[in-house]
């Protein structure tokens, strides 16, 4: 006979676990009173949950499934949790649509499939649907500003007098408005204003969200420290001072190529022309390395000085059982995460034959770039021109330092030249990667495959020019700029 305090009991400790971020323990809990007491959709549920945070997917949606056959009130959110992973983890997009499309079958107006189905069709190229449902969110909730600027962000405007831009001004004014909400729309008016041609209006409208942004942020992430920045990259310097020359091939019948620079710097246009290559697939911004450091390498780079080679054949297994998972039959993945700049000395000792793309760009236009995206708020630099200078200056030296370390490993991919003459710089990426030339590379404007990136549109055209040099639009304000970067601005600005 089932005891109901029993199963209380039960369920109270494994939802303690998780409160307490013992997420593993929680799981054994949940799988223990799943095994005596199998008709709990709801423990099914938040064992989904917790599995997939743990990077256990597949578990995780056999969870979803059994949340499901119990009969879990709610059931659209479990297909949309379902969707997440497909879309975000396991890079199957076309089952992730299924299950938001199941999500509105059951609840038409379930806003947050709405919302997902919108970004999906953003990263898989179908913008006229994509956008008719960020319209639709909003129409659903007013409050929505989020959808309403991703929605302005797949617009173009007739004129200054345009509905549109009026709207976005209206929500700026709204002191009902999150900061963090107004900060959303103030860099989607900036989008809609710099592709007309208003600069100074554009620059504003940039500035207001990078200063909401700021005033959103919990106070830890508000603030860029300068100091705390060049000790810890100068630590990664001094951690590594020599190439590693185990001689562990950890490569297995999938490899990685890491593409690495500053946000805004190319790499995803690098990663749409490699990925033309019939041997390779597209993997995106994968989380995978900064998960290692955040959760193994604590301090980095001091625990990264006393990992032994088990422990680096267990992180590099880590790591391939992921592309295995994520991307059957590949036979090279690219890990397009711009900020592993940091950690090419921790990748070339996972993986000491592997190959890095760095991506680069003029200053003022990476700079500049960056300061017109909404980014993380964790990215503190980004919110100010003479932080960004910063930055850029420690970047610089890093890469410097990288580059001596590992010569041959390192291939410099200049976003400028690449857009004047793809071919050349085409036909040098491939041979560096050990892959034949193919003519589909430079078919960077195809409609296939899907692209997570903040340039998503740009990245679905042919080559183009029009962002180099375009910091000249915005010559007047970049004073804090130019005066951080110094020597590093080149002279002919």
């Amino acid at each position: 006979m089932v005891d109901p305090q029993e199963i209380e009991r039960l369920v109270n400790t494994a939802m303690q676990l998780d409160r307490s971020g013992q997420a593993d323990d929680a799981i054994v809990a949940y799988e223990t009173v799943l095994r005596q007491f199998p008709n709990l959709p709801d423990c099914w549920f938040n064992l989904g949950v917790l599995q997939r945070r743990r990077y256990q997917f597949n578990a995780a949606l056999a969870a979803y499934d059994q949340a499901l056959l119990f009969g879990i009130e709610g059931p659209e959110e479990v297909h949309l949790n379902k969707a997440i992973i497909y879309s975000d983890h396991l890079h199957r997009p076309e089952l992730a649509e299924l299950e938001l499309q199941q999500a509105l079958k059951i609840n038409p107006k379930f806003g947050p499939a709405l919302f997902n189905l919108g970004n999906l069709f953003e990263d898989m190229g179908r913008r006229s649907e994509a956008s008719d449902l960020y319209r639709r969110v909003f129409e659903l909730d007013d409050q929505c500003f989020e959808a309403l600027a991703r929605f302005a962000g797949l617009q173009k405007v007739s004129g200054p007098d345009d509905p549109l831009l009026g709207q976005l001004r209206g929500v700026l004014k709204n002191e009902q408005a999150s900061p963090a909400d107004r900060s959303s729309v103030a860099f989607a008016l900036g989008q809609l204003l710099d592709a007309s041609g208003d600069y100074g209006a554009a620059f504003a409208a940039f500035a207001e969200g990078n200063r909401l942004s700021r005033a959103s942020a919990p106070p830890q992430l508000a603030r860029y420290d300068r100091d705390a920045l060049q000790r810890y990259f100068a630590q990664l310097r001094a951690a590594f001072q020599g190439a590693n020359n185990q001689a562990t091939l950890r490569f297995g019948e999938q490899r990685p190529v890491f593409i690495c620079g500053l946000f805004r710097s190319g790499s995803t246009l690098v990663e749409r022309m490699i990925s033309g290559h019939p041997e390779v697939h597209a993997g995106g911004e994968l989380d995978l390395v900064p998960r290692m450091v955040g959760s193994l390498l604590q301090p980095l780079p001091v625990a990264a000085s006393m990992l032994t080679a088990n422990d680096l054949d267990r992180l590099a297994g880590a790591y391939l059982d992921y592309l295995r998972q994520a991307f059957p039959g590949a036979a090279v993945v690219t890990d397009k995460r711009p900020d592993n700049f940091q950690y090419i000395g921790f990748i070339k000792m996972m993986f000491p034959q592997a190959k890095i793309i760095h991506t680069l760009r003029h200053p003022l236009d990476v700079c500049l770039s960056t300061y017109f995206l909404n980014l993380d708020q964790r990215m503190s630099y980004a919110l100010d021109l003479g932080d960004l200078g910063h930055y850029y200056r420690e970047y610089h030296q890093l890469m410097a330092h990288w580059r001596a370390l590992y010569p041959r490993d390192i291939l410099d991919i200049d976003y400028d030249l690449l857009v004047q003459e793809p071919r050349p710089v085409a036909e040098r990426l491939l041979d560096f990667c050990g892959l034949e030339w193919n003519e589909r590379c430079l078919d960077v404007g195809r409609a296939d495959g899907v692209v997570k990136s903040a340039s998503v549109w740009q990245a679905r055209e042919p080559f183009y020019q029009r962002s180099s040099g375009r910091w000249r639009n915005y010559r007047e304000h970049l004073g804090p700029l130019r005066a951080a970067l110094g020597d590093l601005c080149p002279p002919d600005t």
